[in-house]
C-alpha cells in the first residue's frame, strides 16, 4: 500500500510533460556497448550492437509480472540464456534496476497475438493482429505478488520516465505507440495489466 502511495505521489510530480529529448540522452540511446545513462542503473546481460542492426521495432508493451520483489533479477536471467522463450527484451526491478537481457536483434515471445478487438481501453483498428511480437518491445515490471493490483513502485516509475525516452529514441518509436498489455491482448480480468505505466508515459508527452 505504501508503495503505491509512493508511485502515486512521484507520478502526480512527474506527470508535467517532458521537454523534448535530450540530445546527449539521444547520442546515448543510439550508442553501442554498456552505456551509463544517468538516471538509470542498468545491469547489461546483453550489451548493445550498432543500432543499425538492431530489429525493426515499432512499439513498446508494458507488462506487470506476478512475481515478487527480485524476481526480475531471475526473469532476466533465464530470458538471457534463451533469449526466444516467452518474455521480454527488458526487466525492471521494484527497487528501480533494469536489466537488458537480451541483445536487440533478437526476437523474445510475448503478447498472445494482439487479439482484443472491443475497444475497451484504446481503438485497436490499428493494433488488432498488428502489435506484435515481432514488431513490439516488451518491458517487464515486477512486483505485484500476490495482489495483481498493487501498482509499480516509486523507483519503477521514476525509470521508467528515463527507460522509455531510450527506447523510443534508440528505435525512433512514436509516444502513440506505447501501449499496455491488456490494450492489445485479451488478459486476466482482474488488473490491466500495464495500463497505468503506458497512460503515463503518453500522458508525459514530447
Amino acid at each position: 500500500m505504501l508503495s503505491r502511495l509512493v508511485a502515486a505521489i512521484l507520478a502526480a510530480l512527474l506527470i508535467a510533460p517532458a521537454a523534448a529529448l535530450d540530445a546527449e540522452l539521444t547520442k546515448l540511446a543510439r550508442s553501442s556497448g554498456t552505456p551509463d545513462i544517468p538516471g538509470l542503473k542498468i545491469v547489461w546481460l546483453a550489451p548493445w550492437g550498432d543500432v543499425r542492426d538492431a530489429h525493426a521495432w515499432r512499439n513498446i508493451i508494458v507488462h506487470q509480472t506476478e512475481g515478487p520483489a527480485g524476481s526480475a533479477h531471475g526473469g532476466a536471467e533465464a530470458q538471457s540464456k534463451n533469449p526466444t522463450r516467452r518474455g521480454v527484451m527488458v526487466w525492471v526491478e521494484t527497487d528501480g534496476t533494469v536489466y537488458w537481457s537480451v541483445a536487440d536483434n533478437l526476437v523474445p515471445t510475448h503478447t498472445d497475438g494482439a487479439n482484443r478487438n472491443d475497444n475497451k481501453y484504446v481503438d485497436n483498428t490499428a493494433t488488432y493482429h498488428q502489435v506484435v511480437r515481432d514488431n513490439s518491445i516488451g518491458v517487464e515490471f515486477a512486483g505485484n505478488y500476490p495482489d495483481v493490483t498493487i501498482g509499480p513502485t516509486a523507483a519503477q516509475v521514476a525509470a521508467w520516465k528515463i527507460l522509455v525516452q531510450v527506447l523510443r529514441a534508440r528505435y525512433g518509436i512514436p509516444l502513440d505507440h506505447v501501449y499496455a498489455h491488456n490494450w492489445i491482448d485479451f488478459k486476466d480480468a482482474r488488473y490491466c495489466e500495464g495500463c497505468w505505466l503506458a497512460t503515463l508515459a503518453r500522458t508525459w508527452g514530447e
